[in-house]
């Protein structure tokens, strides 16, 4: 059993949670500007600086560089890569799909946040992959309500993904959020309906499907970092912060009011 598995969850306040929504909007503007900036000839090494660069600017500090010593701000994972992917002076070609992880810190709140795109235009299978990670997310949020289980979230995810014929990386699971990158709980995208532990009011999960086109094994590159398919099939990956409510998921790491696509 590792640290984490042993570790008691930490239930966040209506302040806490308002704090880490300030670090989540954060996260989506540097997210979005580096959306736009993925490009055909771009390398991974500027889409890197750029996150960092914006993260500053906006007040607040890149969450991965140092973390168990990895070596930059972002994560960029690109085609068969799943997540973990190290920047570099690599160029983006057209048609490639590159998934963007990153997190910050503001006021000792974290915030982590995954998109996946495609480098100019893409191929049908890579669009279909993209909708169904976008779908699995969405499903995965949606059934995270108080009185749920983590099974409930998982299962949710897997049913999907696998019902669009794709597989869930079992290896990777997403984990609790606060003022630390990784608190407990594990959040798994994998399970079964009413098993795991029960979801709270005051919780806060980063939820992230990693979806592959082909089957769900993976194996980590002599870098000790970089995570691919085994098979080499095309990988995507989403994620959002989302704090538990009496009322519901709230997705800390969107806009208040913008609405989460859901293909």
């Amino acid at each position: 059993m590792d640290a984490l598995s042993r570790e008691r969850i930490t239930l966040r306040t209506p302040d806490d949670i308002a704090r880490m929504r300030e670090a989540g909007l954060v996260l989506w503007q540097v997210l979005e500007g580096l959306v736009g900036a993925v490009a055909p000839g771009v390398t991974t090494l500027e889409l890197d600086r750029l996150a960092a660069r914006r993260t500053r600017e906006l007040g607040a500090e890149p969450a991965f560089l140092g973390y168990c010593g990895y070596p930059a701000s972002l994560c960029i994972s690109v085609n068969d890569e799943v997540i973990h992917g190290i920047p570099s002076r690599r160029v983006l070609q057209a048609g490639d799909v590159v998934g963007l992880d990153y997190g910050v810190i503001l006021g000792g709140w974290f915030a982590d946040s995954a998109r996946t795109v495609v480098a100019g235009k893409g191929s049908p299978l890579a669009a279909r992959l993209l909708a169904t990670t976008r779908g699995a997310l969405a499903r995965g949020i949606a059934a995270a309500r108080p009185g749920a289980r983590l099974g409930d979230v998982g299962f949710a995810v897997q049913e999907h993904v696998e019902g669009c014929g794709f597989s869930v990386v079992r290896d990777f699971v997403g984990h609790g959020i606060g003022r630390r990158l990784h608190e407990a709980p594990h959040v798994p995208n994998y399970g079964r309906p009413g098993t795991g532990a029960t979801l709270r009011a005051g919780m806060v999960l980063a939820i992230e499907p990693m979806v592959n086109a082909g089957l769900c094994d993976v194996e980590t590159l002599d870098d000790g970092w970089t995570a691919r398919t085994l098979d080499g099939s095309l990988s995507a990956h989403f994620e959002h912060t989302v704090a538990i409510t009496e009322n519901g998921p709230e997705i800390l790491t969107l806009p208040p009011g913008e609405a989460l696509p859901a293909d």
